[in-house]
């Protein structure tokens, strides 16, 4: 109460009502060390709920992971550590960034299937090293939110038996009684997902909570909820119960009736008992001894299962070692890029035990499984292949969810224009600066019959318009190989991989760039001996385009250069004198050819370019019909190049 308050902003309601379960969880349950908050075996809490912040960090100050009295009436302050949602990275304990509701609850779900696989792949008979559970406060917002559903669903059918959410059932949303909106039976909807449910109707009754989640601590063959009927604002004489709780500080006289209500000096605040404290930093004792029986456990691991260790560790660190790149293919033969992107997986699969993925059930579509993979699935979770079911929603969760595991490398496959269904995701996951791999398939217009609904447009520049993403829509095979590689090697935030459906030839590296300068996100591919008078720019199966644009241009003495530009953030971050070199300033006349939106393009066309791009959605048509629909042919390329020229 006295941190919302002191910041004028935030909600109170639900840390007071969803304080005794997330005592009870925290003090009996929840295997930690605050003194060692990356500890490997910790199990995992995620305040999906994530507006209820000072809840989390109030735990935090209290349990001892450094958050002092001091942060906490910083709340919601420039450059504190508490801000108004939790976030990843920036406060020791926060396992994930929250606020978007649902997106914790989903990526839960991840977490716990990068656990299951990890325990699969490692453990062995008489050395479970890895055995922690995710635990979660959800609240309404969570479960109306259509991703919980998802989530929850394919958590279910995985019989995921490491996860426990207790529900906040307090009632109440913004806009009043959740009976204005959300009737349904919610504990039968989680026994149809195949959920274990329990309830607990006093959220005050400290023993029911504790029974209920060591029952379901129990029910190791399938996922667990509790709800648990909590009242918003507890102890308020006048906002308990009420959507004033919700959103908003209580004011100075609410606060002072409460705490006189509660038993408390209503004259104090921040005020923490030396025996309350005392009885919270327990956990820093509790921590140190179960953090030294497990490193014991682990030393014993080790001399059983020497290999297995390593490969751990190496996992752990993130430490891929070399032989995966050695043994990335090197492509002759016309490809479209996503058949050359399952080359890819299929070749470095079996030399990076942490890369595991799937597809939203576009399978043979996005080329995502390789051969002889097994799926993840129960019994055994060792298989790395999972199928998400259409699920794009929680899929980008629980991508997350597996890249906040360390050292894990997940991917997930859809069609690039579904990516409208994972926006929420892949921007939590730039936020928290994770890497999940997306491979994004049927990239434009070339995808052809299925027609506008399917063909993005405006989704390259909507995507590169989220910060610390990385965008890679490679020219050929060979480029598609190298971007792989790059978004193995990238480790501070999200990589998409825009591929195509239709066939693209390969490059001749022998006359042309070799592919590897993919890296710098731009680069000259051809260019005449002589100083360029016009730059043709393009990405993905455009790039095609332009060489025969400019092989004719030469033809005809014009001094042309074709730059592939997969990558506008891995150009943004190479030297400005490397930028200079390949996109001249001298040089104005520019063609820029892509067959998508040309928002944001003009940064690169400048002023005395074009753009070739498209404004309008597409057309349901064979992809070559389509790409002469719109101009993108080798003679409409000319054309435009000669008319750029004058």
């Amino acid at each position: 109460m006295d941190g919302v308050q002191k910041a004028k902003s935030g909600h109170p309601g639900m840390p007071m009502g969803a304080a005794p379960m997330a005592y009870v969880l925290w003090t009996r349950h929840l295997r930690h060390h605050p003194a060692a908050p990356r500890w490997q075996n910790r199990d995992r809490f995620v305040l999906s709920a994530g507006h209820g912040s000072m809840l989390l960090y109030s735990l935090l100050h209290l349990t001892g992971y450094g958050l002092t009295l001091d942060d906490l009436k910083s709340f919601r302050q420039l450059h504190s550590r508490t801000p108004g949602h939790p976030e990843y990275g920036l406060t020791a304990g926060v396992e994930t960034t929250t606020g978007p509701l649902g997106q914790g609850f989903g990526t839960g779900v991840g977490i716990a299937i990068a656990q299951k696989y990890l325990a699969a792949r490692y453990n062995r008979p008489a050395h479970e090293i890895i055995d922690y559970r995710v635990y979660g406060i959800v609240g309404d917002g969570d479960l109306m939110e259509g991703i919980s559903s998802e989530a929850a669903s394919l958590a279910g059918h995985l019989r995921l038996g490491n996860i426990i959410y207790l529900y906040d059932d307090n009632h109440i949303s913004i806009d009043g009684s959740t009976d204005l909106s959300f009737t349904e039976d919610r504990l039968k909807r989680f026994e149809a997902y195949g959920w274990h449910v329990q309830q607990v109707t006093d959220g005050n009754d400290l023993t029911a909570i504790d029974a209920a989640i060591a029952h379901a601590e129990q029910a190791t063959d399938r996922p667990s909820i509790i709800a648990v009927r909590t009242h918003i604002g507890f102890g308020s004489p006048h906002k308990q119960d009420t959507a004033e709780a919700h959103g908003s500080p209580l004011g100075d006289e609410e606060i002072r009736l409460t705490k006189k209500n509660l038993g408390w000096d209503p004259e104090k605040q921040f005020f923490v008992p030396d025996e309350a404290l005392a009885h919270f930093r327990l956990a820093l004792d509790a921590g140190t001894k179960r953090v030294a029986e497990w490193k014991k456990r682990f030393e014993t691991y080790r001399n059983a299962h020497p290999e297995l260790a390593r490969e751990l560790e190496s996992v752990w660190n993130a430490q891929p070692g070399e032989s995966w790149k050695q043994a990335l293919p090197t492509f002759t033969e016309p490809m479209a890029t996503r058949e050359a992107s399952g080359k890819v997986i299929a070749a470095i699969a079996p030399h990076l035990p942490a890369l595991i993925g799937g597809s939203a059930d576009l399978t043979p579509s996005n080329n995502t499984l390789p051969k002889g993979t097994a799926d993840f699935a129960p019994p055994s979770y060792a298989g790395r292949y999972l199928r998400f079911g259409v699920r794009e929603h929680a899929m980008g969760a629980i991508l997350n969810g597996m890249a906040l595991t360390d050292g894990m490398i997940p991917y997930g496959g859809t069609f690039f224009t579904f990516t409208d269904y994972m926006k929420p995701a892949i921007r939590l996951a730039c936020l928290m600066g994770v890497r999940p791999i997306y491979i994004l398939t049927h990239d434009s217009i070339g995808l052809g019959e299925d027609g506008p609904t399917h063909q993005p447009v405006e989704h390259l520049a909507a995507l590169r318009a989220i910060p610390n993403v990385t965008v890679i829509r490679p020219a050929d095979a060979n480029e598609t190989a190298v971007a792989w590689q790059t978004a193995i090697e990238h480790r501070t935030g999200p990589v998409g991989l825009i591929l195509t459906r239709q066939k693209l030839p390969i490059i001749d590296r022998t006359r042309y760039a070799p592919a590897d300068l993919l890296r710098r996100g731009a680069y000259a591919l051809a260019s005449s001996p002589n100083a360029p008078e016009l730059l043709l720019i393009a990405t993905g199966s455009e790039v095609s385009l332009a060489i025969g644009a400019y092989e004719q241009l030469s033809a005809d003495g014009v001094a042309a250069r074709v730059v592939s530009m997969p990558s506008w953030e891995l150009f943004e971050r190479q030297s400005a004198e490397y930028r200079d070199a390949v996109l001249p300033p001298s040089v104005r006349k520019r063609l820029v050819i892509e067959a998508g939106s040309p928002f944001g393009w003009e940064r690169y066309a400048g002023d005395g370019g074009r753009i070739l791009g498209i404004s309008r959605f597409g057309v349901s048509a064979p992809a070559e019909d389509a790409f002469k629909e719109f101009g993108f042919t080798p003679q409409s390329v000319l054309a435009a190049a000669r008319e750029l020229l004058g």
